[in-house]
């Protein structure tokens, strides 16, 4: 699920330039893992051999190591970071959400759970939905069981701190084997009222000052759940729409484009015939200037020899 030897820090946000940064020697490992994991699976190893390679060469063992470590990302991790890396403002509201929600977990009842559970479960299906374009558009579609990983993957940044913390650097590798915390609480999972039944034993009076504030914040981050679902919806309408105008102005053009052709044969076997027109009359002409010739030095011939019977004549 996670690249190895990556840290996180709290609040999801890779570390700026020169602070943080892993560089074994010379070789900043950290861009380069930035780079291997920006690319298409299909790519990955490749590229990264070439690095460890390039490491190698320049006797750099440890960064060697290092980044021959990295592992592949599976296809649904590739289509979660590409979200992450594409989409930022979008990733950041999401990572947001996340925090809102572990946070207010601790106190929330099961109705409370599962009004959210709805609004998260819609937020991430367009988000998933999203990350499918994207992958879409870098020439790696994704199946409808990626897809659903890719929802997986969502859920448990949600969920995971340590999962948020990967999925926003564009480090995840693979899909969480199973999600840990509010995520994996459904309505057929969670106990009516819950939270009211079962008290926690000490700092009761704490938990019920805080229920309104964790109440409040839950009602505010799904509010803007239902927003951003809404806003998500609207762009994929407008991508189906984009897409299927793109996809007609295509087809008419390929239908130019085979007129145009057709023409273009007819043009060029018309011009085929009339050069070939052209020979022939050219030799119909070489041939008729030749019998002229012939013709011409008969008429001489005959005229000289008509001269010496008339001369022999008058002698």
């Amino acid at each position: 699920m996670i690249a190895p030897g990556i840290r996180w820090r709290p609040g999801g946000r890779a570390p700026a330039a020169g602070r943080g940064r892993r560089r074994v020697d010379d070789v900043d490992v950290e861009q380069i893992s930035d780079e291997l994991y920006g690319l298409r699976p299909a790519e990955f190893v490749p590229a990264r051999d070439a690095r460890v390679a390039a490491a190698r060469r320049a006797k750099d063992a440890k960064a060697a190591k290092a980044i021959a470590a990295l592992r592949k990302p599976s296809l649904a991790a590739w289509a979660a970071n590409l979200l992450a890396r594409q989409r930022q403002r979008e990733a950041e509201q999401f990572l947001a959400l996340g925090r809102t929600l572990r946070e207010a977990h601790r106190t929330l009842d099961a109705e409370q759970l599962r009004a959210a559970s709805g609004r998260r479960r819609q937020l991430v299906t367009a988000l998933a939905r999203t990350a499918a374009t994207l992958a879409d558009e870098a020439g790696q579609p994704v199946s409808d069981t990626v897809l659903h990983e890719v929802e997986q993957t969502l859920h448990a940044v949600l969920a995971d701190e340590e999962v948020a913390g990967q999925w926003s650097r564009g480090r995840l590798v693979k899909v969480p084997e199973a999600v840990v915390g509010f995520a994996a609480v459904t309505p057929e999972t969670v106990p009516a009222r819950a939270a009211r039944t079962a008290p926690p034993p000490s700092r009761g009076g704490d938990a019920e000052a805080r229920r309104p504030r964790d109440l409040d914040r839950v009602r505010a981050a799904a509010a803007d759940a239902d927003a951003e679902v809404e806003r998500r919806e609207r762009a994929l309408a407008e991508a189906q729409d984009a897409r299927r105008a793109a996809s007609t102005r295509a087809e008419e053009a390929a239908e130019r484009v085979r007129g145009l052709e057709h023409e273009l044969r007819e043009a060029r076997q018309a011009e085929r015939d009339t050069e070939a027109a052209a020979t022939a009359a050219g030799s119909a002409v070489t041939s008729a200037e030749r019998a002229l010739r012939t013709a011409h030095r008969a008429a001489e011939r005959a005229a000289e020899a008509l001269r010496h019977l008339e001369g022999g004549a008058n002698a």
